[in-house]
Formats: C-alpha cells, sequence, structure tokens
C-alpha cells in the first residue's frame, strides 16, 4: 500500500503521551483490558503493568479482541501466534509473509489504510496495536487518549518513541512486551532467540568482510527520501555488512539533497520496494540523472532491494539481514 513521503516523516515525531490514568483512562489503570470475573482467578502473570512511549497501562488479563494498524505490528501479532486474539487488521505495505498468510486470511480487514474512528470503535477492540505514530492520529479520533476514553488499551512501535539509535534491544523489548502483554511470554522469547540466532549467523560470517557504502533510496524526485540513524533499517545494514551513507542523519527516516548523495559517494544503493512506484522506475530514476552518473553505485548498476516492510521494527529483520548480506556480499563464504 503507497505511502507518501509527508507520512513517513510524520511518524518519526512523536510526542510522549502522559499515563493513560491522568487522560481519563479507567481508574485502575487497566487500559480496558479484559479483567477476570468476580472470583475468578487472575491470568498467571497478571496484572501486568508497562510502559510503552509514554503511557503507563495495567493489564489485568491479556486483551482478547486487538486491531492492529501497520503491517509489522500485525505480523508480530501472527508470529506470536495471536490471531484468535485478532478482530481486525489494517494497512499492509506489501503481502504479508506466506508462513502467516493462512491466519491473516481469517482476520477481518478493516481498511486498506488507517480506518476511521467510526470504523476502528465498530471492530469493538479492547486493545490497538500501531506500528507508526501516524497510527494514531489525534485529528482523526485515533488518539491514544482517547482510546483510553473508551477503555481501549493501545500500544506503539518502539521503533517511533525511542531516543537513541534502534536495534535489536528495542525488537527484544517490542517482541518481549507484546508477548508478556498477551499472556504469551515463553512464545516472545522463542521468537527474540530465533530473531537473534539468524542475525548472528550472519554477522559472523561476514566479520572480515568489506563494508560497502550504502545509500537507502525510499522515493524522492527533488529531494531523496532516505533511512538516517536512528531507525532499525540503519542497524539492518550495519548488520548486513554495509555502511549506511546517512548514519549521521537524525531521525529515522528523512530528506536529503542529491548533492548530499553525489558528495557521499555511495558504492551502492538499497532501493525501498513498496507502493505504487516500482523497484525499476526507480532505478531508471537514478540511472536518467545526469548529475548522477558518477555516483560509483550509479555507474556501476549496483543496486540490491529490500520491501519496506523488512526495513521497520518487526519480525522480518533477521530476513533482511539475511537478504541484504547476501546481496551485498555474494561470495562471502
Amino acid at each position: 500500500m503507497s505511502r507518501s513521503r509527508a507520512t513517513l516523516r510524520s511518524i518519526a515525531a512523536l510526542t510522549l503521551l502522559v499515563p493513560l490514568a491522568a487522560c481519563g483512562g479507567p481508574a485502575d489503570g487497566s487500559a480496558g483490558a479484559a479483567r477476570p470475573g468476580p472470583g475468578a482467578r487472575p491470568a498467571p502473570g497478571f496484572p501486568y503493568t508497562v510502559t510503552n512511549c509514554g503511557v503507563t497501562s495495567t493489564y489485568q488479563a491479556p486483551p482478547e479482541r486487538a486491531v492492529t494498524m501497520n503491517q509489522h505490528a500485525t505480523e508480530i501479532m501472527l508470529a506470536l501466534g495471536l490471531e484468535d486474539r485478532m478482530v481486525g487488521t489494517a494497512y499492509l505495505d506489501d503481502s504479508v509473509l506466506p508462513a502467516y498468510r493462512p491466519a491473516y486470511d481469517k482476520i477481518k480487514v478493516l481498511a486498506g489504510e488507517y480506518p476511521s474512528k467510526e470504523v476502528l470503535l465498530g471492530a469493538d477492540p479492547d486493545f490497538v496495536y500501531g506500528g507508526y505514530a501516524s497510527a494514531f492520529d489525534k485529528g482523526q479520533g485515533r488518539d491514544r487518549e482517547g482510546l483510553a476514553r473508551s477503555g481501549i488499551g493501545s500500544r506503539l512501535s518502539v521503533e517511533y518513541c525511542t531516543r537513541g539509535p534502534v536495534g535489536l534491544a528495542q525488537l527484544k523489548t517490542e517482541i518481549t512486551e507484546v508477548a508478556r502483554t498477551f499472556g504469551v511470554p515463553e512464545r516472545g522469547a522463542a521468537l527474540v532467540e530465533d530473531e537473534q540466532r539468524r542475525v548472528d549467523a550472519v554477522t559472523a560470517r561476514l566479520k572480515d568482510a568489506p563494508r560497502p557504502s550504502v545509500f537507502v533510496y525510499d522515493s524522492g524526485e527533488g529531494s531523496a527520501f532516505t533511512s538516517g540513524g536512528k531507525g532499525v533499517g540503519n542497524e539492518i545494514v550495519t548488520l548486513a555488512g554495509g555502511t549506511n551513507v546517512f548514519a549521521d542523519l537524525d531521525d529515522t527516516f528523512g530528506d536529503v539533497s542529491w548533492e548530499k548523495v553525489i558528495e557521499r559517494k555511495p558504492e551502492v544503493v538499497l532501493i525501498h520496494d513498496y507502493g505504487g512506484t516500482t523497484v525499476e522506475s526507480k532505478k531508471q530514476r537514478l540511472l536518467n540523472d545526469p548529475a548522477l552518473a558518477q555516483v560509483p553505485a550509479v555507474k556501476n548498476r549496483r543496486f540490491v532491494v529490500l520491501p519496506l516492510s523488512s526495513a521497520v521494527l518487526g519480525v522480518r529483520v533477521a530476513d533482511a539481514v539475511e537478504s541484504l548480506g547476501r546481496q551485498l556480499h555474494p561470495d562471502a563464504a
């Protein structure tokens, strides 16, 4: 699904929210999570209190009616085997991973992009999980405080409220806290272990390989929209044996001038594949620009590709590191 550069720029900036209990949420801070009935035993590990992107929530029991917005949030839930807790989903960048497709097909798609407030509330969720800050757009009535006032818990991916660089530590936090919120901590631990094992295998294989300089081309005509140093996309390039030429950009994504691209002489261009503009069209935009003719990556036609859904904090991080590692270092043992 196409996402505008303006939207991507907007998701990188997040004003931290005050705790839900101070915003008219349930008096006990439960954020709308299901509660045990009178006389019932609490679920193992509950109550559970977690602070996510400035919002502190206490769950008396695991959520039962979750809605996910943005592909990487959806895929984390599916990877944890939580499709039976999902009453709706929205906003894919591309196709879900084949392993998750059967489960995904059983979940109602609320909207091609973000659902309206009415559609979202019509699904009767007790929890909303957003991958980008734009999922909780106050102007559209989906802000986290407003959801809390309706008795609905929420979570935002930590990629969009981490002050420093985002990497495997934040991926562990994201998976672990989601799994814990839904009462399946052992599934989270197994998923984190698998991601780490696969990444470690790549870094061990490439430890002595040269590190080509990489320019990430997401989109752009008058300027280039690229990966900065704060998002997990930068970490993926590093773990795959490359060096992001715009790692000094203090943002997850951002615009840079073509003059800066020329100045930094990248050896490789990493193209994000998503939306209505094809990879081939993006290649041709670079190849047909006379100003870029002497940029080593363009001159040598050295292009590599990752789907955008692999360049954000989700269960595709290990996939992305493996794929990019092979593309950057095809001859590495």
